[in-house]
């Protein structure tokens, strides 16, 4: 078992608030993480993939209101109706019983823990493993992970194959049991086409109109599947920063997959060789990356700013009134780019760290530094000073 950052992150939750929504991708390791806090045997623990637990719910207020100190709820957004309950649970004084609610669709279960929990509910976000998690030294763990993403089952299975074995396994339910039970009614073949073309966009600003051309549908209903997507936390839309520049902006999202090793499978990369002659490396590094980044590097927002002229910067983290701004490059030695300056001096970014695969910190200039991303496993700051 992988310690998990976000054991203590939850811990803290906990004694924050009455409710907890752990939320992140099926198969992610909630209900590994959940278990750490509670015997999945004992009756206050709630598998909404059980039957038993399932029927133990039929009612719901007769079941929970006698139990006490913390309750687990795994796949809550099965049960909706269960939100207006645990609120009338939590405003008991003194309320004898905490809740951590678990849940594979952020969308659909964060748009109803803000209507029926509104001031009594913390969220904590979990994702895949990161390079911190690993059990593999760096820089070995950094090859690893990125081929076969942040999955637990996929980063720890025997060999490249099982692995490989085991990602065509996750979306295959993923579209075929699990956006049914969700109550998306959308054919998984269909929604399937979509996210293998969708790999394709990975790294690149989003047009509804060239798949929806390719599908043969309308423009709507690609936004719509993109949302799906976005909402089960397969899909990343990373939005755009705006200036006060007289500079034309780019106003459209940036589309990635949020696991490399789904996209690798999605791409037909199925071995290190696949990856490393593949023609989008470059976009599978800086998702890669991007994701860690965003799991790692403390940040109050997180937007990608790019110009019509050709200026832009692959990530811009907003630390209060503080801009700092990232470039992933797959490269051995990056340069000084014109990117990199139009981005310094239009958004007046604190500094710039250029992350790479190698193991050198470098300076390219005052506010400028290449930075391995081994480095982050470490424990490093990624800005000197920030």
């Amino acid at each position: 078992m992988l310690d998990r950052v976000a054991y203590g992150t939850v811990e803290a939750a906990l004694r924050r608030a009455p409710i907890v929504a752990l939320v992140g991708p099926r198969q992610c390791g909630k209900t590994t993480l959940a278990r750490q806090f509670l015997d999945p045997e004992s009756v206050n623990y709630f598998d909404l993939e059980s039957p038993i637990s399932v029927a133990r719910l039929d009612q719901p207020m007769t079941a929970l209101s006698p139990l006490r100190e913390l309750v687990v709820i795994d796949e809550v957004q099965l049960r909706p109706e269960l939100f207006p309950i645990l609120r009338v649970l939590v405003d008991r004084t003194p309320a004898p019983s905490r809740f951590l609610v678990l849940g594979s669709a952020s969308g659909a279960l964060l748009r109803q823990t803000s209507e029926s929990l509104a001031g009594r509910v913390e969220r904590v976000y979990l994702g895949g493993l990161t390079l911190r998690e690993t059990s593999i030294e760096p820089p070995y763990a950094v090859g690893r992970l990125w081929r076969r993403g942040g999955m637990p089952r996929s980063y720890l299975a025997g060999s490249e194959a099982d692995s490989l074995a085991w990602r065509r396994e996750f979306a295959a339910t993923l579209l075929e049991r699990d956006f049914p039970q969700w109550g998306v009614n959308v054919p998984a073949a269909a929604m399937g086409r979509f996210w293998a073309m969708l790999a394709h966009y990975h790294g690149q600003t989003w047009n509804a109109a060239e798949p929806a051309r390719t599908l043969g549908v309308k423009p709507a209903t690609v936004r719509r599947y993109l949302d799906i997507l976005t909402d089960a936390m397969m899909v990343r839309q990373l939005q755009p920063w705006f200036a006060n520049l007289r500079k034309r902006q780019v106003k459209a999202p940036k589309i990635y997959m949020r696991d490399s090793g789904l996209l690798h499978q999605l791409l037909g990369m199925g071995t290190e060789r696949d990856l490393m002659t593949h023609p989008r490396v470059g976009a599978s590094w800086e998702g890669f990356v991007l994701e860690q980044l965003l799991a790692l590097e403390p940040h109050d927002e997180a937007c990608f700013w790019a110009t019509h002229q050709g200026a832009e910067i692959d990530l811009i983290l907003r630390r209060g009134g503080t801009l700092l701004g990232v470039e992933c490059k797959f490269a051995d030695a990056p340069r000084m780019t014109p990117s990199i300056r139009n981005a310094l001096a239009d958004l007046a970014l604190a500094r710039v760290a250029v992350v790479y695969p190698g193991d050198q910190r470098f300076p390219l200039d005052d506010r400028v530094e290449v930075v391995p991303l081994a480095a982050l496993a470490r424990g490093e700051p990624l800005f000197a000073g920030h």
